[in-house]
């Protein structure tokens, strides 16, 4: 039986479903795949952090993140100082990095993924910032210290994208593809065609925890296009950043324009695609009127949908519906069985 201990940044949503699920299988991975594990930290930006070497409580973790109290009590060592530290104080075969995505640098959850690593863990995140803009630094720092740094869950959440390419099509060339990959936007915009305005359609998805508090990461694309990158980055080998793909938000489309095109029997969808045009990659993200032959005509709500075009299949889609933290999670977990198996 091997035995994990295991050390998660970031405590949200995301990180708080990822370790409902983990005891959750826990009988599961212990009789079918041969391991047992302990979290022996837990860092938050806004509520603590909490190192044991011998394992800390997760329920009891659980019900203070939920409390919106701090992780503090249950440590039996001083308070880290930030994310390195953590990661150098915390004895741990793993690390989970789920700290907020910054999209213009990818910090600092680049350095904790690389100090991960250099401290010889296995590296893995939903954070999609350290795919687009420390891709290769990560991939060198996990070759050299023989570990891992997998990101499953960082674009469609739990649905094995990355995993496709990287087992099951080898050799395969992807030239492009399209997609709805931002799941606010694409809830907004159903929502406004049942005659709600934007502000309206946005207080809801931020009321379910869709939205942040602060809308613009979704609603001008930014969310939509470091996703186009991270694809481009990693499957066709073009390094792009957020910053480089031809963006356009949602904000500019008006109910009268959701109406005409629902008159015309057509759809908004704010569509996401790259290209691949010899060596160069163009990728572009803004909002499409698609017919009902279109794939994306039936994505509805918080669902997502995925094309990919490659030298040896035409034509490839992936549909992930109604996703939530728990889709995300189970993406993590499915990264920690690969990395160690």
């Amino acid at each position: 039986m091997a035995h994990y201990n295991l050390a998660l940044i970031g405590f949200g949503n995301v990180g708080q479903a990822f370790a409902r699920l983990l005891l959750r299988k826990k009988d599961m991975l212990s009789q079918e795949f041969g391991l047992t594990f302990t979290v022996t930290g837990i860092a938050t930006g806004r509520h603590g952090a909490a190192i044991d070497p011998q394992g800390l409580d997760l329920e009891k973790a659980l019900q203070i993140a939920q409390a919106g109290s701090s992780l503090d009590a249950l440590s039996p060592q001083p308070a880290p100082r930030g994310g390195v530290d953590f990661i150098r104080r915390c004895p741990a075969d793993v690390l989970f990095e789920n700290s907020p995505v910054n999209h213009h640098t990818g910090q600092p959850a680049i350095d904790h993924l690389q100090a991960a690593l250099e401290a010889g863990m296995h590296a893995i995140t939903a954070n999609k910032g350290p795919v687009v803009h420390g891709f290769k630094r990560l991939q060198e720092a996990a070759k050299k210290s023989g570990k891992r740094f997998m990101f499953e869950s960082t674009v469609m959440d739990g649905a094995p994208i990355f995993s496709l390419f990287r087992e099951t099509l080898p050799s395969a060339e992807l030239i492009g593809f399209r997609g709805i990959l931002n799941s606010c936007t694409n809830l907004i915009l159903t929502r406004m065609e049942t005659g709600e305005s934007f502000d309206q359609s946005v207080a809801y998805a931020q009321s379910i925890g869709i939205a942040e508090t602060d809308p613009s990461a979704d609603v001008d694309g930014w969310d939509a296009a470091i996703k186009v990158a991270a694809l481009s980055t990693v499957l066709m080998s073009a390094p792009l950043t957020p910053q480089e793909v031809d963006r356009q938000g949602i904000r500019n489309l008006t109910p009268q324009m959701l109406d005409e095109a629902r008159r015309q029997g057509k759809r908004w969808k704010l569509v996401c695609s790259a290209q691949r045009n010899g060596k160069q990659i163009a990728g572009r993200v803004a909002p499409e009127m698609v017919p009902p032959d279109s794939p994306f005509y039936s994505i509805n709500g918080t669902s997502s949908y995925v094309q990919f075009e490659t030298d040896v299949l035409p034509g490839l889609g992936i549909v992930e519906s109604d996703p939530g933290p728990e889709t995300t999670a189970f993406g993590l977990l499915a990264d920690f069985l690969n990395a160690v198996k």
